[in-house]
């Protein structure tokens, strides 16, 4: 292995989690630690141990180290190798974070998960509702019936969750067809390998529909850790419960605002905060004059549901539940009359008087979704037709706003258009792809009060894009920041491909520091192609026999013989047969490790800039998973 400068770990999802050089410091750390114990090391000895690390060492004690090692670990005395010591290094970062408060602010509310806040207890009340969010939803699945009704009292959520298939099943429940569940790997009894795929695949198809996933990975589900498997289910369960809150699936939600501008700025609201509007919206209706703000303190009284489902729902209303002192007992009238509504609870009257926010928050959901009390009046939904429907930028503002979120950053994004625009999102990408570019120093953080802050920020996000050899011919810092589409799309193309052109570069230890370009990865996926005996062969990345689908089946069988049911591949000559196809190939790519964010009709349309980077992700993963295989 000459020439070789990667550092590499066998687990997918942990590769991703650090660049080349993080994991570089990171191994260094551990093999003096390991050199200072004569050459071993156990998990009792890394609270000690771990103090010189930036971050970790600084922000959280010895004896918090230690806490948590005792609360996650069962065995102190376990050799530690260095995907052990990876991991503790996450979660111990993750606590560091907490402490701080750093970011948990700025997330969405239905999205500040434990996943990324590390919570060591769960909430027995949401671990319920979520348990009878599963049996109500996945009763009739064929393969979990014979497992369900699960039971809320006992830990049957995370025995079942192990093998994965429960989470495939409960994201394709959240967004229908985000898993082609062909590429699910249910046997009664699988062994090691096939539940890793299977968590594997959840964690990658998690992240394409919008969960934050940074602190949990395959082992963490294997080990059953509750707050974390619990947090994950909390995230995909929310995304469903929110799925309508948008123009396109509830386009009475124009009824909200007045004229067309104001219907640009509802586009862009975080779904939770249409939630809001929606609920003041209503409550005004009722007569209450209080301005519900969030989904905790402002509805411990239960006050405001009792406005709101007495606006809702007139008929099934109780005289007497606004007359009633007691804020317990209010809120059990309120549920009582959401049960005759035909509502489900997701919490109880104590949820309520505590101001539990996420089961709060999935309460007020289920409302909207069984009766929104909104009208479909034409004059108000003509807005619509006034705003420009543009399928492609819309697919990939979907698709870079997922990347983002992906990696970690302390500001979660709703909309790419909008949060960028002060610039803050941009730099902590940026610096996620290329650990200290940014000058900080320099830098503005929300909430930027001064206009000329947000250009300066910018400013430099378009400075270090020509330092990365970006082609940013007449765009400056003031485009970003006044929303220009087109040129903040090609900005995040340029910066996605840069960032896995370096996993490339690192990765690949024959390229001897040579700049890998696109004909690099088509040659790469060709030669695979035809190695292992297959005639296909792609001309370039705009090759419109792609998509049948056919091509990246044969790569992906190339790499992975077994990961490709060939009596499940249509011929790809309808669009039906295509689309079958191209979901099989996303779901089984992700399987494999890659994070994809593209759709199906990416690959039907042959999108140039989604082939591209189908094909980088994939090599990239390939290159990773083949030379630790030949280690």
């Amino acid at each position: 292995m000459a020439g070789y400068v990667g550092v590499f770990v066998s687990d997918p999802w942990l590769q991703n989690q650090f660049t080349q050089a993080e994991l570089r410091s990171l191994k260094t750390h551990f093999m003096t630690m390991k050199r200072e114990n004569s050459g071993g090391l156990k998990l009792a000895d890394l609270p000690g141990k771990m103090s010189r690390i930036k971050h970790v060492g600084e922000n959280l004690t010895e004896q918090e180290r230690s806490s948590f090692l005792q609360d996650s670990y069962t065995n102190l005395e376990d050799e530690v190798d260095f995907e052990l010591f990876l991991r503790v290094y996450l979660k111990l970062l993750a606590l560091a974070t907490e402490r701080r408060g750093s970011g948990a602010k700025n997330a969405s509310a239905f999205l500040k998960s434990p996943t990324s806040t590390l919570l060591h207890t769960i909430s027995e009340s949401e671990k319920a509702s979520y348990v009878a969010h599963v049996n109500n939803y996945l009763a009739e699945d064929k393969f979990l019936k014979k497992y369900l009704p699960l039971e809320p009292s006992t830990n049957d959520l995370f025995e079942i969750a192990k093998d994965g298939v429960l989470i495939c099943k409960l994201i394709n429940v959240a967004v229908p067809g985000t898993i082609d569940e062909r590429a699910i790997n249910t046997k009664r009894e699988l062994n090691p390998w096939e539940r890793n795929e299977n968590h594997t695949l959840c964690l990658n198809s998690a992240k394409a529909i919008g969960c934050t996933v940074v602190n949990i990975g395959t082992q963490d589900f294997i080990e059953g850790r509750r707050h974390l498997v619990l947090g994950l289910i909390s995230q995909i369960i929310k995304i469903q419960l929110l799925a309508d809150l948008n123009l396109k699936k509830t386009p009475q939600l124009v009824e909200l605002v007045d004229d067309s501008k104001d219907v640009e700025e509802l586009m862009s609201l975080a779904p939770e905060k249409i939630l809001l509007r929606w609920m003041n919206f209503q409550l005004k209706k009722a007569g209450y004059t209080k301005t519900v703000t969030n989904f905790s303190s402002d509805v411990k009284d239960a006050e405001a549901y009792a406005h709101l489902l007495n606006v809702l729902a007139p008929e099934h209303s109780n005289p007497s539940t606004l007359k009633v002192k007691d804020p317990s007992e209010r809120a059990k009238l309120v549920l009582e009359h959401a049960d005759r509504m035909g509502c489900k609870r997701y919490l109880t009257g104590k949820d309520i008087v505590e101001g539990s926010p996420n089961l709060n928050l999935a309460f007020v959901a289920h409302i909207f979704q069984h009766r929104n009390g909104l009208s479909t009046q034409t004059k108000q939904i003509s807005f619509l037709e006034t705003l420009p429907d543009d399928t492609q930028i819309s697919r990939e503002e979907r698709s870079f706003r997922f990347w983002i979120n992906s990696l970690g950053n302390s500001t979660y994004i709703d909309n790419i258009f909008e949060d960028v625009r002060n610039g803050w999102v941009l730099l902590e990408t940026l610096d996620k792809v290329s650990p200290g570019i940014v000058n900080w120093k320099i830098a503005t953080k929300p909430p930027i009060k001064m206009p000329f802050r947000k250009v300066e920020n910018c400013n430099q996000v378009v400075k270090i894009g020509k330092q990365l050899k970006f082609s940013l011919v007449n765009i400056a810092g003031n485009d970003i920041v006044q929303g220009n589409k087109k040129l903040i799309l090609a900005y995040l193309w340029q910066l996605m491909r840069f960032n896995i052109l370096q996993l490339l570069k690192n990765l690949r230890f024959h390229s001897h520091g040579k700049e890998i370009v696109d004909a690099d990865i088509l040659e790469w996926a060709n030669t695979k192609v035809r190695n292992s005996g297959r005639q296909t062969r792609m001309a370039s990345f705009k090759d419109k026999s792609l998509s049948d689908g056919i091509f990246f089946l044969e790569l992906l069988s190339a790499v992975l013989p077994r990961s490709v049911n060939w009596s499940l591949v249509t011929k790809g000559q309808s669009e039906e047969e295509k689309k079958m196809n191209a979901t099989y190939i996303i779901s089984i790519a992700r399987k494999l490790g890659c994070s994809i964010f593209l759709l199906p009709e990416d690959i039907i349309e042959v999108n140039f800039t989604y082939s591209v980077m189908y094909f980088m992700n994939f090599s990239e993963n390939n290159i990773m998973w083949t030379t630790f295989s030949t280690r």
